[in-house]
């Protein structure tokens, strides 16, 4: 029994697989690629990818999450070359207005409140002394929050004893150019790269797989190894192997955006803001050389020409080009590996934006892939421990992203009324009742967002919670208090010597060079 088990599926266990095809370039296909062709060097193991200039990528998405820096870090990519190369600037957080309330305003940091105290969360200390009457904000605990607000930027300090070492950062960049940008790292690594549109696909009679893609020229491609990056389209994915498709609709609705690029107007922020309106969310993420702006929307609340009209009367500065319209299905692939095809980017699912999470599901993808790379075998284990995690990943995010539209308080319009009445998915009810009845964070053995950046929301959205965790009462109310006003000293303090945004990018000899970092700076 055992030893027909070691042998696989098909008695192929052992021949390894010598051709990989990626279908579709864009962010999705060109990191994947990049990444196979790094962790795959030395092997045997021809790497190609097909696209068509003609079709284009989404790119709607420009604002990235700390994790990024560890795909670039494997890479081997520099900083300073990156960020010229896609325009970019740093990322410290994301800021939330008019969520809870209108007129509220908060920042999701990449990084902790306050030091962790013999085991307890700083803001378990935070909430006993709200009870005592102090008014100081979580957020002047945070150093990357309060650096975001005035516009400041620094590397982590090496020193794990400073508050400067207490946060992680990302990028805001240009997709595309990021695509370009590994697409010539993917080339020099040994990726061909095929221009042409896949006109159909050609599967095994015996086995369902994939055998070969048919190109407009004629041109028919095998591979072991299929990796979907084709977008919503799902070429190999849903139109060859009909993987299904879970609709999150009525969780998330949005399903549609409109995305326009603008001038800079005033200083560079280190940060991605997201504004709810009416029938959506409205983003800008600031780059070196102009801001890009974008609404995401629900077309049964609001009209496309409206949600077009009240983005443009919501920017900063003139326009640089056209509004381009976006349609979606929020919702993730029943089947994100099936047999020999695995579908990593909008192939695979899509949500939001909100939390820039896409890019991130991409490198998800990616990673889980590398950890479970297949033989000729595919053995059925792989696949669905491939399938069971990337699931997970899909649903943390998605809870989180739900929390932001459930914990408001607004009802002026049918969306905000909609959400306030909408009944939640059980695992996002239990963490907002832990929260809500004993400020508890349930931690999940799967999931992008820690117990910090659910604080954040929660609390930045007006959940407070009734209790704290009674192991602070045993901090004498004198200490507690000089504690915390330590804290916030040490944290201005450190602000104060960190330099401007704009000013640090040219600094360390990231700056672009083709325009003005900022309007003001011109």
């Amino acid at each position: 029994m055992v030893k027909e088990a070691l042998r696989g599926e098909d008695g192929n266990r052992g021949v390894a697989i010598s051709r990989v095809t990626v279908i579709g370039g864009g962010t999705a296909g060109w990191m994947t690629a990049a990444a196979l062709s790094n962790k795959l060097k030395g092997l045997p193991i021809s790497i190609r990818l097909i696209e068509s200039e003609e079709i284009g990528t989404v790119g709607v998405g420009e604002a990235t999450l700390p994790h990024i820096r560890a795909f670039n870090n494997t890479l081997n990519i520099s900083e300073q070359e990156l960020m010229k190369a896609t325009e970019a600037t740093f990322k410290l957080g994301i800021e939330f207005c008019d969520w809870g309330r209108i007129g509220d305003r908060y920042i999701h940091p990449f990084g902790d409140f306050g030091p962790t105290v013999n085991e307890i969360p700083f803001y378990q200390f935070w909430l006993r002394l709200k009870t005592l009457g102090d008014t100081s904000r979580l957020d002047e605990y945070s150093f990357p929050i309060i650096a975001a607000e005035n516009d400041r930027f620094r590397h982590p300090s090496p020193d794990l004893t400073s508050i400067e070492s207490t946060f992680g950062y990302a990028y805001q960049f240009d997709a595309s150019l990021y695509a370009r940008f590994l697409r010539r790292y993917s080339e020099a690594n040994g990726v061909v790269r095929t221009e042409g549109k896949i006109i159909g696909s050609k599967l095994d009679s015996e086995t369902g797989f994939v055998e070969s893609v048919t190109l407009d020229s004629g041109e028919v491609v095998g591979a072991d190894l299929f990796i979907d990056c084709s977008g919503f389209r799902g070429l190999l994915i849903e139109q060859a192997l009909h993987s299904g498709y879970d609709d999150w609709s009525k969780w998330l609705p949005c399903n549609r955006a409109v995305a326009v690029p603008c001038e800079t107007r005033g200083p560079l922020t280190p940060y991605t803001r997201a504004t709810a309106r009416t029938g959506g969310w409205q983003w800008r993420i600031p780059l070196q050389h102009r801001v890009g702006n974008g609404q995401v929307y629900c077309s049964d609340f609001i009209s496309d020409d409206e949600a077009q009209q009240q983005l443009l009367d919501n920017l900063e500065g003139p326009v640089l080009a056209d509004p381009r319209r976006l349609y979606f299905t929020t919702g993730r692939r029943r089947s994100f590996w099936n047999k020999n095809v695995v579908a990593i980017g909008l192939s695979a699912g899509f949500l939001e934006p909100l939390e820039s999470t896409s890019i991130h599901l991409i490198q998800d993808g990616i990673t889980e892939l590398i950890t479970l790379f297949p033989d000729k075998s595919f053995r059925r284990s792989d696949i669905d421990e491939y399938n069971r995690r990337m699931s997970l990943h899909f649903e943390r995010v998605r809870d989180f992203l739900l929390l932001h539209y459930v914990a408001t308080q607004r009802d002026d319009s049918e969306m905000w009324r909609h959400f306030r009445s909408m009944e939640l998915p059980d695992s996002l009810q239990e963490k907002i009742t832990a929260w809500t009845t004993r400020g508890h964070i349930i931690k999940y053995e799967f999931g992008l967002f820690l117990p910090p950046s659910w604080i954040a929301v929660m609390l930045g959205q007006n959940l407070q919670p009734r209790g704290y965790d009674r192991r602070v009462d045993a901090v004498p109310e004198e200490a507690l208090v000089a504690n915390a006003a330590a804290i916030r000293r040490d944290v201005a303090t450190a602000v104060r010597n960190t330099p401007e945004h704009a000013a640090f990018i040219a600094q360390i000899g990231a700056a672009s060079g083709t325009a003005a970092l900022a309007a003001g700076a011109r």
